[in-house]
């Protein structure tokens, strides 16, 4: 089991180098909470949320970045269209495994979001009680591939580039990986609503009101869950509910678990 709080930790899988932090109990003491970046995001980008979450709940807190992200290993480009469904199904288990998860639930922001479903969509899973989907994505909408139109071209153009550089050692590789799968004309079909039908966990979907990279029809997608489902829309918030509505996000997020642990604690034993 890898898990240590006090410095980044990095972990390999398949041959590839992944940065890493880990928040709070490991896994053998407390439920784990693991974290899942959007598709220009990484470790350090989840800024403070991922230690707020461990302090407020009391339970472990994993985040990773996905390869071509952050400090991890750069990425071959182009990536392929179903990219989601290659993290959810190649590595993520593979994730899992190292830090020694033994029951939690996974907490996916936009494409990290879709990820978090894909795995339940793919794989079976006992350990996963429940899903938290901020700004999820289940299928293309005009108005979202406008709005990464447009995010080409503050890349190109803009402050866009400079800013990511910070975060990303390979810019290029987080950029480009993101928006030219994104923008391809195959991407227009994509669609993972099928991974619904596989949820049996309880999930809460948290989305800004303002959110331009999807409308409330992703939201609208869930309500076919056969498992509980609570729906949260926040006003005066876009794309990114935790740092836009932290407060808001994260009392959702503490009033959830806290559900989930009263669940499991009234779980008779199986002898």
């Amino acid at each position: 089991m890898i898990w240590e709080t006090d410095k980044p930790i990095r972990l390999e899988v398949d041959g590839v180098g992944l940065e890493a932090r880990c928040y709070g109990p490991p896994p053998s003491e407390s439920p784990t909470i693991v974290m899942l970046h959007e598709g220009l995001g990484c470790v350090a980008l989840m800024r403070d949320f991922p230690q707020k979450v461990a302090d407020a709940t009391g339970h472990g807190v994993f985040v990773y970045s996905r390869q071509g992200y952050g400090q991890s290993d750069p990425v071959s480009l182009p990536r392929p269209l179903d990219y989601m469904t290659r993290e959810a199904v190649d590595v993520l288990p593979k994730v899992l495994d190292q830090i020694g998860f033994r029951a939690g639930v996974l907490l996916g922001h936009s494409d990290g979001a879709s990820i978090a479903a894909l795995y339940l969509g793919n794989i079976q899973d006992h350990r996963v009680r429940g899903l938290i989907l901020m700004a999820p994505h289940f299928f293309t909408e005009p108005s979202g591939l406008a709005s990464i139109a447009e995010a080409k071209v503050a890349y190109e153009t803009g402050d866009l580039k400079p800013r990511l550089a910070k975060y990303h050692a390979d810019v290029e590789g987080a950029f480009r990986g993101w928006n030219d799968a994104w923008l391809d004309p195959g991407f227009k079909e994509w669609n993972i609503e099928y991974a619904i039908d596989y949820v049996r966990v309880p999930v809460l979907a948290i989305q800004g009101a303002d959110d331009k990279y999807g409308t409330l029809a992703q939201l609208d997608a869930l309500e076919k869950l056969y498992a509980p489902f609570d729906r949260v829309v926040l006003n005066d918030c876009g794309h990114a509910p935790h740092l836009e509505q932290g407060d808001k996000t994260l009392a959702e997020i503490v009033e959830y678990m806290a559900r989930l642990d009263r669940i499991e604690a009234a779980e008779p034993e199986v002898a």
